[in-house]
C-alpha cells in the first residue's frame, strides 16, 4: 500500500489534487492519532497533532521525497516531530519512539511556525463546518469507524452518512484553499 500512498503525496505536490489528498487523510488521520494517543498524548491533543500533520502533509507534499522514505514514514515523522517540538516547549520528555529516517533533515523554526498557523488555520475551517459534517468526520476519520458503524450509531441511512462525509471534505478543502492555502 505504501507505493499507492507515496503516489498520492506526488498528486498533491503536483497538481494540488484533493482527492489524492482525501483519501490520504481518510487513511492516515485515524492512525496518526491512535499512534499519538498511544504514546502519551491525550485525546484532544492527538486529534490536534493528527490534523497539524496532515495540513502540513498538503502544504508540504512537494518535500517528499519517495528515494528517501515511505509515505507513511514521512507522514508519522511529521506528526511525531511536531508532538516533540510541543513537549520540549514545555520542558516535559516523551515516551514516544524514536522513528529515524536516514538523510532527513530537522525542522527549521519557521517549519515550525509555518506548522502551527497551518492547525490553526484548519481548526478555523473545521469551526466553519456544520455539527452534523464536524460528527462524521470526527467519527470517520479520528475514531475510525467505518461507514457502516456511522450510520448505525447516528441512525442514518448508509448513502446519507457517505453524502455527509464527501461534503465535509469539500467543503473543508474549499475553505483551506480559500484561506491562503498555497504552498
Amino acid at each position: 500500500m505504501g507505493g499507492e500512498h507515496d503516489r498520492l503525496i506526488e498528486a498533491v505536490a503536483l497538481r494540488r489534487d484533493r482527492e489524492a489528498f482525501a483519501r490520504l487523510f481518510e487513511h492516515f488521520a485515524p492512525r496518526l492519532k491512535a499512534y499519538l494517543m498511544k504514546a502519551g498524548a491525550p485525546a484532544g491533543a492527538a486529534e490536534d497533532f493528527a490534523q497539524d500533520a496532515m495540513l502540513t502533509v498538503w502544504r508540504k507534499a512537494e518535500l517528499f521525497d519517495s528515494s528517501k522514505a515511505r509515505a507513511a514514514t514521512w507522514i508519522f515523522t511529521i506528526a511525531r516531530n511536531r508532538r516533540l517540538d510541543v513537549l520540549r516547549q514545555d520542558a516535559r520528555r516523551t515516551p514516544m519512539p524514536e522513528i529515524e529516517l536516514s538523510q532527513e533533515e530537522p525542522e527549521r523554526p519557521d517549519q515550525i511556525v509555518l506548522m502551527a498557523e497551518d492547525a490553526a488555520r484548519l481548526k478555523s475551517a473545521m469551526a466553519r463546518l456544520t455539527a452534523d459534517q464536524i460528527e462524521v468526520l470526527r467519527l470517520a476519520f479520528f475514531q475510525d469507524n467505518p461507514h457502516s458503524e456511522i450510520a448505525r450509531r447516528l441512525d442514518l441511512p448508509l448513502g446519507t452518512v457517505k453524502s455527509r462525509i464527501r461534503k465535509a471534505m469539500i467543503k473543508l478543502r474549499t475553505l483551506l484553499d480559500d484561506d491562503g492555502g498555497e504552498a
